[in-house]
């Protein structure tokens, strides 16, 4: 059966563990995640999930204060998704989310570990124009695609 790429091999465990937790709950409100998804911009969402009516949710994943602090590419996303949140593990403290620079307003928060996630904060939806919208569902798409293709065939070099 094939399975996405190793996601998150050059994080700490406990991103992968946050990502884990993170997917199941996106599952469980029928949105389909991938790990680790180019955008068209040359970032990479860690997660980007798709539910049923074509809303795109990235979901930014932080493990330590300092790679919070650090972050100053995150707001390149939000061009790029209808709703966007930070996920973090159980712990974290959360009171520099509140704070403007990381938009409380507008993104969302999840808490999570390797079990299981919470929204503690649902993000406001900005919809996508609908070039956009187009550009990223296909670019989803096809991402899923070669990764099943390349667990198919891993010859094939499709793996991203």
């Amino acid at each position: 059966m094939a399975t996405q790429p190793d996601c998150f091999d050059d994080a700490p465990l406990v991103a992968r563990d946050v990502a884990r937790g993170v997917a199941r709950l996106l599952f469980r409100q029928d949105q389909i995640a991938l790990c680790e998804v180019p955008l068209g911009n040359g970032r990479r969402a860690d997660l980007m999930a798709l539910d049923p009516k074509g809303c795109v949710t990235i979901i930014e994943i932080k493990v330590s204060r300092a790679d919070l602090r650090g972050d100053r590419k995150w707001p390149d996303y939000l061009g790029y998704c209808d709703r966007f949140l930070w996920a973090v593990p159980a712990g974290f403290d959360l009171t520099p989310f509140d704070e403007p620079w990381f938009q409380p307003e507008r993104c969302g928060l999840i808490v999570a570990d390797r079990y299981d996630a919470a929204t503690i904060r649902e993000p406001a939806h900005h919809p996508l124009a609908g070039a956009r919208r187009k550009t990223e569902t296909l670019r989803f798409a096809r991402m899923a695609a070669r990764r099943l293709l390349g667990g198919l065939d891993p010859d094939l070099g499709t793996g991203g």
